[in-house]
């Protein structure tokens, strides 16, 4: 999978709008996640990138409840966190993104309807020697008054 180098100018403009934004928007300055944000952008330039995920005979995954489906039959280890890692992002990126697209995600057509959080694959994503977020920690408070 590309990802650009921090140098690159499209990662450096990503980068840039991020932190301007967030300063501008919500009055956080905050580079790690600032820094973060900006490479999951600069990594879901590629459509093949935000569609990465396949399963068992080669179909890629377009739903976030097909995606949970495959990454639960993983057995425990650093591919199923990052698979877990993608599945977060990709909601981040929807989104975040492209809000209006979230009314054909969750269509009662799709598996998505009964999905109401990102928050299982965001936590499954993180590495098993981190102790899990504090409901009072800055990130979890900015998250709270930003709806997320």
């Amino acid at each position: 999978m590309w990802s650009p180098n921090a140098d690159h100018p499209l990662r450096r403009l990503f980068a840039g709008l991020t932190e301007q934004t967030f300063i501008q928007t919500i009055g956080v300055a905050d580079p790690p996640l600032t820094d973060y944000l900006s490479a999951m952008l600069s990594r879901f330039i590629h459509i093949d990138a935000i569609y990465r995920l396949r399963d068992s005979t080669g179909k890629r995954l377009e739903e976030v409840a097909e995606m949970m489906i495959e990454a639960e039959a993983m057995p425990e280890g650093r591919t199923r966190r990052e698979v877990h890692r993608h599945i977060g992002d990709f909601t981040l990126f929807w989104t975040g993104i492209y809000p209006e697209r979230l009314n054909r995600l969750r269509s009662a057509l799709s598996k998505d309807h009964f999905i109401t959080s990102s928050t299982t694959a965001s936590r499954a994503s993180a590495p098993t020697t981190s102790p899990a977020p504090s409901r009072t920690t800055p990130t979890a408070r900015r998250r709270r008054s930003c709806g997320v």
